[in-house]
């Protein structure tokens, strides 16, 4: 990367930077970054990885998003992007999330991964991601951007962590092969209401697909996947915006439900 574009990753992580530490939106960094192409997202999205775990913070995980064909096309992109997962992002079912912690925040019903061995290969197969896992949870990603208004495009939601903010995970724990990953059906709920609906075939056609394309991106970019690492494998179901007070309820199919419960203030 040349120095002009290396300044302009600095300039653009110092922006996204400041926005996460400000509590307050920024603008896109899309034309900062945009000539040097995607790669140059993902280095910007490196360096605040690497200023938060020089603060302390540890990576438990990814996060895969845009695993909507349609909402690739919208964005024209023909893949997936990945975000980190930081020790202070997670929460339990029902757990009170503080809308302070977050800017412009929505909701997402998933499936958690989590990995019981480490994922060490090269190339890792179906097989090998497989064999490496544990078991798997209903999760609710709250997403967050840090870029104003939600005007995103796919070099600011990269280079924002994927657009990561909090998730909360369930506490039923289930081997993969106890129901249906694809068709498995989804309800997301706010005070008893459907909000969003979806399954496990909205998510690259298989949230598993989503995991592998993962693994493999993960070796190749030298962070392999490792043992008690938690995986949000991407939205069931369209994202819903959230509001002080607000509690929504996620159920899948066989897998069980979950809770997010946000404070008034």
């Amino acid at each position: 990367m040349s120095a002009s574009s290396s300044d302009a990753v600095r300039q653009a992580a110092d922006l996204l930077g400041h926005a996460l530490d400000a509590r307050a939106p920024c603008d896109p960094v899309k034309p900062l970054i945009e000539a040097e192409g995607i790669d140059a997202a993902y280095a910007v999205q490196a360096l605040l990885t690497r200023a938060a775990e020089q603060s302390g913070r540890r990576v438990v995980g990814r996060k895969v998003g845009l695993t909507s064909v349609a909402v690739q096309k919208q964005l024209g992109v023909d893949q997936p992007d990945y975000g980190m997962l930081f020790d202070d992002m997670g929460y339990g079912d029902g757990q009170e999330v503080a809308l302070s912690r977050l800017i412009q925040p929505k909701v997402e019903a998933e499936i958690a991964f989590v990995f019981e061995r480490d994922l060490d290969v090269e190339q890792p197969t179906l097989g090998h991601v497989l064999n490496a896992l544990g078991y798997v949870l209903p999760a609710i990603e709250i997403v967050d951007s840090r870029v104003r208004d939600w005007k995103i495009s796919i070099f600011d939601t990269i280079a924002d962590n994927a657009s990561s903010g909090l998730y909360v995970l369930g506490g039923t724990p289930k081997k993969i092969d106890a129901f249906d990953l694809r068709l498995c059906g989804m309800s997301l709920e706010k005070a008893g209401e459907p909000v969003s609906v979806g399954c496990g075939a909205a998510c690259l056609g298989n949230p598993l697909n989503a995991v592998l394309w993962l693994a493999r991106t993960a070796a190749r970019t030298g962070r392999p996947l490792r043992a008690g690492d938690v995986v949000l494998s991407g939205a069931l179901g369209p994202m819903v915006p959230v509001a002080a007070g607000d509690v929504f309820e996620a159920r899948i199919s066989g897998l069980g439900r979950v809770a997010a419960t946000f404070s008034r203030e």
